[in-house]
């Protein structure tokens, strides 16, 4: 049986995709955009988050690691990631919560049985579950193994993709997957890898064979000011996708929820190139949008 590591089951979710849906985030991601918003989702590993801000210095977690790798100092707590093996005691015993495992392993069995749980919501609301991250297609095996059970209790499958991978994958997932969540950031492709990491290349090839295979598609768009809400960017993803299959648009404004993160999972997060778009100015996006014959909603 096929596990993957997740980091989060989000229940009654209104965002990721039509009626109340259950999100499951996957760990790992090809991209490191840099104004990710869960950023605990982009290593494929697990990982320790420790809260600087509740950590009161007691020592509890340095004297129940049991292979030495943690150390007090005066003012903050040092830990040996490779030393570390995630046993949890650190967190067990952590009276402040200051430390959080991030990444625990499902089978899709125990998956599912959390998924189902809710399904009475989904029926009501016509929702369903959406598998996000990260990227939950570089966990492929595991992923079309538990579509296909969703599909076969009648549960309805979206994915949230980020679409750089082998369209392979998306051809296994075809056949029990209801809607892909298609996010979209930037069409020039050196530009696309100064924020994410990676070209564009592949992302564009594949939204277009999943357009031809006739897949429904959300197109999802990232809104950084400074970044990509430019005329020149939006005007050459209107050329890109005016013939494609494209159901739906969410244009997604920037927002700092999650920015908390990269302190407590010791990364570095780029505040200063970061803005969220005026209101006027996702307006005229929206509109330009509308023009071509999209449906355009501005948030998710």
């Amino acid at each position: 049986m096929n596990k993957a590591l997740i980091t989060n089951i989000q229940k009654y979710s209104l965002h990721d995709g039509p009626g109340i849906r259950t999100t499951v985030f996957l760990k790992g991601c090809p991209l490191k955009c840099i104004w990710c918003h869960n950023p605990e989702n982009q290593s494929y590993h697990k990982q320790m988050m420790y809260n600087k801000e509740k950590c009161n210095l007691c020592g509890g977690c340095q004297r129940k690691c049991s292979i030495g790798a943690i150390h007090i100092k005066t003012e903050n707590i040092d830990v040996d990631s490779e030393k570390c093996n995630f046993c949890e005691n650190c967190t067990e015993f952590c009276i402040n919560n200051a430390r959080e495992i991030v990444g625990q392993e499902y089978t899709t069995s125990e998956l599912m049985k959390e998924i189902e749980k809710d399904k009475i919501f989904y029926e009501q609301s016509g929702g369903g579950v959406t598998f996000s991250g990260g990227e939950a297609m570089h966990q492929i095996d595991f992923l079309h193994e538990i579509a296909r059970k969703c599909k076969t209790k009648g549960i309805s499958v979206a994915i949230d993709t980020c679409g750089q991978v082998s369209f392979q994958h998306f051809e296994k997932l075809l056949e029990d997957v209801d809607i892909f969540l298609y996010d979209l950031k930037l069409m020039n492709s050196q530009e696309h890898k100064k924020y994410t990491g990676v070209p564009n290349e592949v992302i564009l090839d594949n939204l277009k064979e999943l357009s031809k295979k006739g897949a429904k598609i959300y197109l999802r768009l990232p809104l950084i000011e400074g970044i990509n809400t430019d005329n020149e960017n939006i005007n050459a993803i209107v050329k890109f996708i005016k013939n494609l299959n494209i159901v739906h648009i969410n244009l997604l404004p920037y927002h700092e929820i999650g920015s908390d993160k990269y302190k407590r999972l010791n990364m570095k997060y780029e505040y200063a190139l970061m803005k969220k778009p005026s209101d006027e100015r996702l307006q005229e996006i929206k509109t330009l949008f509308e023009k071509n014959n999209f449906k355009v909603k501005i948030g998710g």
